[in-house]
């Protein structure tokens, strides 16, 4: 096992310039209200040519926003994209240079009416890497206080609160199919253990 290789991120590894496209020409091929989608000509490694069609969105940001008693905060909400109610962590898209933080901070105010005593960064995902750029920003807030959800206008939500365990064995179990919600949820469920190790560890030392 420790003859298998490290972990070596993208463009970082030695051959990974011979896999990349370089883009000859691009045009707008339809514009939107949330995102854009642009058609790119690329010429392959072997020097042949295709066509990339590339959503192009300004990105979003998700909380996991989990209270003392160790319950998640989550919305449902009707995708019509979908055709039914989904059950995802609170998120909205970001506003023209906004940061990720501060829009993190507002959706949760707006959407469950949650404000955060304590909010920090757990990662960030590519949603879908094969066709889009958008970026989603998630963190985790605690220290949660109730001052009253404002969702927008055209935004119509429940709020539901489940027990940690539950929405991981629901993520594991295949229930829950939002991609950040699931790997907000499994990414709150590792940062929970290793605190947890953390401190068997440092007590072990005592």
């Amino acid at each position: 096992m420790e003859d298998l290789p490290a972990l070596v991120l993208g463009d970082e590894a030695e051959h990974d310039a011979e896999l990349h496209e370089e883009v000859i020409d691009s045009e707008i091929a339809w514009r939107g209200k949330i995102f854009d989608v642009e058609r790119l000509q690329v010429r392959l490694p072997n020097g042949h040519t295709s066509v990339r069609d590339v959503v192009r969105h300004r990105g979003a940001a998700a909380v996991v926003a989990l209270t003392t008693s160790g319950k998640i905060a989550l919305v449902r909400q009707y995708r019509t994209s979908l055709g039914r109610v989904t059950v995802e962590i609170p998120a909205g898209k970001l506003d023209p240079g906004e940061d990720p933080l501060e829009c993190a901070k507002r959706e949760l105010k707006e959407e469950t009416g949650f404000v955060a005593g304590r909010i920090a960064y757990l990662t960030t995902i590519a949603t879908s890497c094969g066709f889009a750029d958008e970026l989603i920003h998630i963190y985790l807030a605690t220290q949660l206080s109730f001052e009253g959800a404002r969702p927008d206008d055209d935004e119509f939500l429940n709020v539901d609160l489940v027990p940690v365990g539950e929405l991981v064995d629901a993520v594991l179990d295949g229930k829950i199919e939002d991609a950040k919600t699931v790997v907000g949820a499994l990414a709150c469920e590792v940062m929970s253990r290793r605190l947890a190790d953390a401190a068997v560890a440092e007590e072990a030392g005592d």
